[in-house]
């Protein structure tokens, strides 16, 4: 009788488990849903993993941490030193360097241990002024971050409405493929009969060979967009992402152009930061006033030293010796040399005003054209729509005409592109007009 191999039965029953867990696992993933992904669920994965706004970010908190250090500079300044030496001997030429010279007794020794404090009372509001600066730098940042926010919401946008297009263009052309079939089955059916030329099934056989390429490039588009987007959102190049389908965009509520105007002027995230870039010039300019003022404050300091040689007479013993009162201070070439340091800080500010004012009259051009453009937009899905129904009516009459035979197979062929063109033209026109939408928030600062 043969004896029973163990092993065998271990890696056999091993075999068989891991098999099924395989069979199973391909069940659950092929009865498993498809699940759509909307735009807010991208934006999200933006905020999150976006490199871009991850690098404003960081940006913003060390300008935090800059204010916390100006603040600090309102505390005392403290010092502490220690000093040890050797001193050389101090030869005394009474008579001269070219006579012999006498020997006066040192110590050789020499060391100092101690500490100073000193608190600025005053010295032209210089400290305010530098927390007030760098406040306003932190504000600065915080703008330039809200408005990489909105440039990388933007982009993503853009891509996920691309890739919307290419899903709709892909359904679009898969469903025109179908019925392309099902008509060269038709002139097969004629050509049998002896109704129709054979180059009318090769023209037919031409234009389905075509639209399946058609539907290659489109279905490379859908892996190129989904890749751009899984890089913008920060997720593995593998990660699918299924769009949800088309919004009606003409259900937004839209508002007139003064209205986006006045949020434009409110919210507008160039407005703000060369607002912000305007109130640095004007700090810049009173620090550089501030040069003229004098400066005052508290200090005191204490310390041990040894050998006594800060007064007479001098002695072998160790002292200590502290001071405290008030320091003040005046720089008299201020006068002359401050005066052009000013001059240029107020041409500056100037300088600035006028940048900012020509910032305002930007973000006032860039309104009116995104709300044109919007309208524009919401016109061309108007129109759209009725060439699909001219192009549909279209199709029917020559579809009949043809399988009649009072028209030729290239009218057919036209008539089923031109339908098939004029719902690419419906879907071109939807996702623009929602990428118009967004367009326009962006501009007035409420993406």
């Amino acid at each position: 009788m043969t004896p029973i191999n163990l092993s065998k039965i271990l890696t056999l029953a091993l075999l068989v488990t891991c098999t099924t867990q395989h069979l199973n696992a391909q069940v659950i993933a092929a009865s498993k849903p498809d699940q759509h992904t909307t735009l807010a669920e991208v934006w999200n994965n933006a905020l999150q993993y976006n490199k871009s706004i991850q690098i404003k970010q960081l940006q913003a908190e060390a300008k935090a941490e800059d204010i916390k250090d100006a603040k600090a500079e309102r505390l005392p300044e403290i010092n502490a030193e220690g000093e040890y030496a050797r001193v050389s001997n101090m030869p005394l030429f009474e008579n001269g360097l070219l006579h012999a010279h006498g020997q006066f007794p040192v110590l050789h020794t020499f060391y100092k241990v101690g500490g100073d404090a000193y608190l600025n009372l005053y010295s032209g509001d210089k400290i305010n002024l530098k927390i007030k600066t760098e406040e306003t730098l932190n504000q600065i940042r915080q703008e330039q971050k809200n408005m990489t926010v909105a440039d990388v919401k933007l982009k993503t946008a853009a891509y996920f409405l691309e890739l919307q297009k290419s899903y709709q263009f892909k359904k679009l052309i898969m469903s025109h493929i179908a019925d392309q079939e099902k008509q060269i089955l038709q002139i097969k059916q004629l050509l049998k009969n002896g109704v129709v030329l054979k180059s009318d099934l090769l023209r037919a056989e031409l234009q389905l060979s075509r639209d399946k390429l058609t539907l290659t490039q489109i279905e490379n588009d859908i892996q190129i967009e989904s890749q751009k987007l899984d890089i913008l959102t920060g997720q593995p190049d593998e990660a699918v992402i299924n769009p949800d389908t088309l919004a009606d965009v003409e259900l937004l509520t839209v508002k007139s152009y003064d209205e986006y105007l006045l949020q434009a002027q409110a919210n507008s995230f160039q407005n703000k930061i060369s607002e912000q870039q305007t109130n640095l010039s004007k700090v810049a300019l009173k620090t550089t006033k501030g040069n003229l003022a004098p400066k005052v404050g508290l200090f005191a300091n204490y310390a041990y030293s040894y050998p006594q040689i800060q007064f007479y007479p001098y002695g072998d013993a160790l002292f200590g010796l502290g001071m405290a009162g008030i320091k003040a201070s005046f720089a008299l070439d201020g006068f002359y040399h401050n005066k052009h340091k000013v001059k240029a800080a107020e041409l500056e500010l100037k300088s600035q005003e006028l940048e900012h004012s020509d910032q305002q009259d930007r973000v006032r051009q860039q309104v009116k054209e995104a709300f044109l453009r919007y309208q524009e937009a919401l016109n061309r899905i108007r129109v759209a729509r009725v060439n699909i129904a001219q192009a549909k009516e279209n199709a029917r009459i020559v579809y009949n005409t043809y399988f009649n035979q009072l028209s030729l197979v290239t009218d057919l062929l036209d008539s089923d592109t031109a339908l098939l063109q004029s719902q690419f033209e419906l879907t071109s026109a939807q996702i623009a007009t929602q990428m118009q939408y967004y367009q326009l928030q962006n501009v007035i600062g409420n993406l």
